[in-house]
């Protein structure tokens, strides 16, 4: 085993070019933690937010950024017997996966799905996690609801439009340009809405009769949440994981009243290993069937060597990409 491995770290608070690559020693897990030789990890707006200063590493994290890894397990914690050394897995870490080497809760690691590359493993759990855990745990959606996802080719809306699509839910997405609109109806989306050009809101109470979605799924906040309180269903949940759009608005409190409307909101990195460990029991009882069936599946756009993880962010920002933008450890 190594005792150095190659990672890229944030020089100081900034633009793409802040990140570079470095040497770190190889970290050493502790009680219920794995050693995983990673393979390849996913890059995600929190990433962006952490590198620019606006997302600070929880106490004890890695400073290095990376939420989501795919690769080996090659030392820490096997004794509970649900891992052995050498099982290809994919995980959900609070930092630490743009390197050669990264830790992991157990209970936050998910064996591979059949089929997949390791590359299309570590584009699944930040995503995954942050979907399940507000659309399907806090948003509460239920059978035979509706569901409109803002941002419908992130990483956050592939996952989400598919997930939901696959259960049986009728969903709609919301996208910056007529070719991202087909792309999320090819997806499952029963309409791709251009909010550069339609009111995603008319367009959502044209094609429900005027009832409007039971849930939402914002990624913008700001002054999209008036048009969203307007979009929601009687008892519909707009469930809030990003600020986009900015972090204050102006909220019709009589219309959450009279229609019993629910506002919620929640960041992933800080939870609990306990609380993410429940969010990767459902996922894998009930997501990964998918997975492995094809009925959901892995959207890659870009895939970039850890050495360019500054053209990675920056193709990010950039905005253009369609599902996830990765890097290899080759």
């Amino acid at each position: 085993m190594k005792s150095e491995m190659r990672a890229i770290e944030i020089t100081k608070y900034g633009k793409p070019e802040v990140l570079q690559i470095c040497t770190r020693p190889v970290p050493i897990p502790k009680e219920g933690e794995l050693l995983i030789k990673v393979s390849a990890a996913g890059i995600n707006r929190p990433d962006i937010l952490q590198r620019s200063g606006y997302y600070p590493v929880p106490e004890g994290a890695s400073d290095l950024p990376g939420l989501e890894v795919a690769g080996e397990i090659v030392g820490g914690d096997v004794r509970n017997g649900n891992f052995q050394l050498g099982d290809r897995v994919c995980a959900l870490v609070q930092g630490g996966g743009y390197a050669e080497f990264c830790i992991a809760p157990a209970e936050q690691c998910l064996k591979v799905p059949n089929g997949l590359s390791m590359i299309e493993a570590a584009s699944l759990p930040e995503t995954f996690f942050t979907v399940w855990s507000n659309v399907f745990q806090r948003a509460n959606l239920a059978s035979g609801e509706t569901l409109l996802v803002q941002g419908g080719t992130s990483g956050i809306g592939v996952a989400a439009i598919q997930i939901a699509n696959a259960l049986g839910h009728r969903v709609f997405a919301t996208a910056g340009s007529d070719e991202k609109c087909r792309a999320t109806e090819q997806l499952g989306a029963v309409r791709g809405i251009n909010y550069k050009s339609e009111n995603f809101c008319e367009v959502v109470k044209e094609m429900t009769s005027g009832k409007g979605v039971d849930v939402i799924l914002d990624m913008v906040a700001g002054s999209y949440v008036p048009q969203e309180i307007n979009c929601l269903a009687d008892d519909g949940r707009l469930a809030i994981i990003a600020l986009l759009g900015g972090g204050s608005t102006n909220l019709d409190l009589a219309q959450l009243l009279r229609r019993r409307l629910t506002v919620t909101g929640s960041t992933l990195r800080p939870r609990s290993v306990e609380f993410k460990a429940k969010i990767a029991f459902e996922l894998q009882k009930i997501v990964w069937p998918l997975l492995e069936s094809k009925a959901v599946k892995p959207v890659i756009y870009k895939v970039f060597p850890l050495e360019q993880a500054v053209q990675a962010h920056l193709m990010m920002e950039e905005g253009l990409h369609i599902g996830k933008i990765m890097l290899t450890m080759q």
